[in-house]
């Protein structure tokens, strides 16, 4: 019940945040696809999301993450991005002080079903790794827009915080060969992942398109709102 309240609150902070254009749904003729545009929003279930990813070959030539500039202070505050994920993430608030440092507070780590007090046993995981999203497309991106995705802030699925070890146990790992240890969250991995790989126009592979098949076969068709990144 505690997981379940925990992804109500992250989810319901990024309906607030996001409009359905329902008419983005809605073939413009009998065997047309809806035109969408970046910044568009668009919702469809999580199964056709996935048919709708582009399946091509992985390259990782070139990738380094200092290509991702990370973390950055977007609106000027004084707190950066891994500050900006962790205040709006704590179940109980940190206090903070100078220079947005934080202490104290608590906060849920859904990929292993467990507590975290203080912020040093917590990372901000990328959900779609810097190094897989540069194999999935971002090798052909701008610094700018790397930039972006690298500290989007703008759908609360693509950053999240979740214990140290976890995070490291997954690296740069997709969902063929590293699944969250809480079997609970699978679903909601799996859902989340394509989510995050629609609203960036990455593509996936044939070995990643199976392994999120089989998970989403045992999974609710959920519906997935997507806001297309610029």
């Amino acid at each position: 019940m505690i997981f379940e309240r925990t992804r109500f609150v992250r989810l319901a902070r990024f309906a607030a945040a996001t409009v359905v254009f329902a008419a983005l749904l809605i073939p413009t003729t009998a065997n047309a696809a809806p035109a969408v545009a970046p910044g568009d929003t668009v919702t469809v279930p999580v199964r056709d999301a996935l048919a709708g990813l582009p399946v091509r070959a992985e390259d990782r030539t070139g990738y380094e993450r200092s290509k991702f500039r990370h973390w950055i202070d977007a609106d000027r505050d004084g707190c950066n991005t891994r500050a900006e994920v962790l205040k709006a993430e704590a179940v109980i608030a940190p206090t903070q002080g100078v220079r947005c440092v934080l202490s104290g507070g608590e906060w849920y780590s859904p990929y292993d079903d467990r507590y975290i007090d203080g912020p040093r046993g917590l990372d901000i995981d990328h959900l779609v790794p810097l190094a897989e999203a540069w194999d999935s497309g971002a090798y052909a991106w701008t610094a700018k827009k790397r930039e972006d995705y690298a500290n989007d802030l703008g759908d609360d699925r693509a950053l999240i915080a979740v214990s140290a070890a976890s995070n490291r146990s997954k690296a740069d790992q997709d969902p063929s060969t590293w699944q969250p240890p809480a079997e609970g969250y699978r679903c909601q991995y799996a859902t989340d992942w394509v989510a995050d790989k629609t609203r960036w126009e990455l593509s996936i592979d044939a070995v990643e398109q199976a392994a999120l098949t089989e998970v989403l076969s045992h999974c609710p068709d959920v519906p997935v709102t997507v806001a297309l990144a610029r």
